[in-house]
């Protein structure tokens, strides 16, 4: 070692003013004050002091006091009472604002995975926003068509028992009886061929025709209230199954009977609506039967404008209630096919005019019947999908629960 002083002239150190007793050198690292409160076996938190208190030490980060040279400016100190260590790295506005560095523990656990962009975790949902995760008929916002399949398979295995034998009186037993009525009324006489090969109607072709034509329309609006009167008590026992309130068969009719007529005269309406767009071309009677897919439920549940309101629904989120939708006229359609295809092939013994005698008559009401029967899982699944479909896109204009539903129901 050398015994020279170092070169340059000395000068002694002057004690700082009052003022700036105290204070910190901004352009160091301030030295961290260890908290003798601290949990052991973690790092001592540096002491912060009131920024009231005229003696307290400059922390950088703070309005007007530069970062000292080397730290990132995104460092910053840690929150009072918050995680250990004399520096923490805080994402502005992130997760970790509140001081922690990624990977510590919360007090006593752990963070969870990594958010989804936008800052939400799998099921997570704000609090206090009102959705309930597990709620067994509306399906929360982001939960994606499984929640949607998880609810509707739910609705049918809760409610089965009662909604099979509403849907047998309801809607097979019409179908039923439209099957057989169309046979009976249908028109006898057969096309031939004239020297010429142009066909020869049989005397009185038009007028049967138009008699058949009309008997099944009559037919389909007289018991077009009864099958509005399932679709009203199936609505019923299925909200409030999900609510859990008691529900029963008879308590079931009784509703549908109040809502009846008013759910009847919106169906036949928005049906008179699609057959216009489907007489013009197929494509805007197509459009229209899925604009006003929801017209049922809307009215059981808010009783105004349900056309408008259900084609308001349709364009708002109409990607999502396209594919809802859409789902549930592959179902019908698959059904009605199978249903055919039942009827038709059972109905090939009978002949022509299976009505001629008693014993082909009974045989082909019996078909008619079978194939009805048999399209009521058609029916549970147009009745289930659409409900929930419809409880979904509630979900996604405010917070809403099943107990809410059954209130809204009456």
């Amino acid at each position: 070692m050398s015994d020279q002083p170092p070169s340059g002239p000395v000068d002694p150190v002057s004690p700082p003013p009052p003022g700036d007793r105290g204070r910190a050198d901004p352009t160091s690292f301030p030295v961290p004050v260890t908290d003798p409160s601290a949990v052991p076996g973690q790092g001592a938190a540096p002491a912060v002091p009131a920024a009231t208190d005229p003696a307290a030490p400059v922390v950088p980060g703070q309005p007007g006091v530069p970062y000292p040279a080397g730290q990132p400016q995104e460092w910053s100190w840690s929150a009072p009472g918050g995680p250990a260590g004399p520096y923490a790295t805080a994402y502005p506005g992130g997760p970790y604002a509140s001081g922690a560095y990624p990977g510590a523990p919360y007090p006593g656990g752990t963070y969870p995975a990594a958010p989804y962009p936008g800052g939400a975790y799998p099921g997570w949902y704000p609090a206090g926003a009102g959705w309930d995760p597990n709620d067994p008929l509306v399906t929360p916002p982001h939960a994606g068509i499984g929640g949607w399949f998880a609810r509707c398979a739910g609705a049918v295995r809760r409610g089965w028992r009662l909604l099979v034998p509403i849907m047998l009186l309801t809607q097979a037993a019409p179908a039923a009886v439209i099957s057989v009525l169309s046979l009976a009324l249908a028109p006898s006489g057969e096309v031939g061929t004239a020297a010429d090969g142009a066909p020869v109607l049989p005397d009185g072709y038009f007028r049967d025709v138009l008699a058949f034509y009309a008997a099944v329309l009559a037919a389909s609006l007289i018991l077009g209230p009864v099958q509005s009167l399932g679709w009203a008590a199936g609505t019923w026992v299925v909200t409030r199954q999900a609510a859990g309130e008691p529900v029963g068969l008879g308590a079931a009719f009784r509703f549908g009977l109040r809502r009846v007529l008013g759910l009847w005269g919106w169906t036949l309406l928005s049906s008179l609506l699609i057959g216009v767009g489907v007489c013009f071309c197929l494509l805007p009677g197509l459009y229209l039967a899925f604009a006003f897919a929801l017209v049922g439920p809307v009215y059981l549940f808010e009783r105004e404008n349900p056309i408008g309101r259900s084609f308001r629904i349709f364009h708002q989120r109409f990607g999502m209630v396209l594919g809802r939708v859409a789902l549930v006229v592959a179902a019908l359609l698959v059904g009605v096919l199978v249903g055919f295809v039942v009827e038709a092939v059972g109905q090939l013994p009978f002949g022509t005019h299976p009505m001629d005698s008693p014993g082909t008559a009974a045989g082909s009401a019996a078909v008619a019947l079978v194939a009805a029967v048999l399209v009521v899982p058609v029916y549970l699944a147009q009745l289930v999908g659409l409900l929930v479909t419809y409880a979904e896109q509630r979900a996604h204009e405010g917070p809403v629960n099943a107990a809410r539903l059954a209130t809204e129901l009456g």
